[in-house]
């Protein structure tokens, strides 16, 4: 009963107050456009890619699933020196950069699908000339600097990161943000709404008495002052 009484009262709240649900919801809509299109900083994405050749591994011949074991362990043990500020520090150095390695760090992504040999470097920037010019750094130093760090030589640059002549920023999302700002808009209107609804005690027609007190109106008592007045006027007199 509870629940029938609720949904009766948000379908209430819809009906009496669709104008101010739909100017709420646009008034959220349109900050989220702002924040989007002239707040927020575009953030873009360049990736490049780095294989790692299973053949140097000591001349030694791998198989089965000691080869995939292999495999797996060296690329995660990439993963996390790729992003080890032994690579980060020589990175910014190469390039001059006015920011530290755990900031840098925060910039890069690593990942590499399940069973592959293949890393892939993205990196983020607000320019995407920047974005570019650090992913192949990166890969670029990773490559140099692991025969020192590991005694192995089995990194080759599968593909570089190139810059775009109209780069799309990855971030914001504008789209998302103004789906987002149309729901949570449309669900604080309709809060809103609904307790304007609840907390309004006041009575404005027959039928509201009749909810109230459950009882059907048999009669109505009509306002006899404007009644004489509404006469007087129908007679001439002022």
């Amino acid at each position: 009963m509870n629940e029938e009484i609720t949904v009766q009262s948000i379908i209430k709240a819809l009906q009496k107050r669709w104008f101010f649900i739909l100017v709420l919801t646009m008034l959220s809509i349109g900050i989220a456009a702002v924040l989007s299109f002239f707040i927020f900083t575009p953030i873009y994405e360049a990736e490049t890619q780095i294989i790692v050749n299973q053949k140097s591994y000591d001349n030694q011949q791998l198989v089965g699933a000691q080869n995939v074991d292999t495999d797996l362990r060296l690329i995660n043990t990439y993963n996390v020196i790729i992003k080890s500020p032994a690579i980060l520090s020589k990175v910014i150095d190469k390039l001059s950069l006015t920011t530290t390695p755990e900031r840098l760090m925060n910039q890069i992504d690593v990942s590499s699908a399940s069973n592959s040999q293949v890393v892939n470097i993205r990196v983020q920037d607000e320019k995407d000339s920047k974005a570019v010019e650090i992913a192949n750094t990166v890969a670029e130093v990773f490559k140099e600097e692991i025969p020192v760090l590991m005694h192995v030589d089995n990194i080759n640059i599968l593909s570089i990161a190139k810059a775009s002549e109209h780069p799309a920023p990855v971030k914001p999302n504008k789209i998302l943000n103004l789906l987002i700002g149309a729901m949570c808009g449309f669900a604080l209107a309709l809060l809103f709404a609904y307790m304007m609804e609840a907390f309004d005690k006041t009575i404005k027609s027959e039928r509201d008495i009749e909810e109230i007190l459950s009882l059907p109106v048999i009669g109505v008592v009509s306002n006899l002052e404007a009644h004489v007045k509404k006469k007087s006027k129908a007679r001439g007199n002022p």
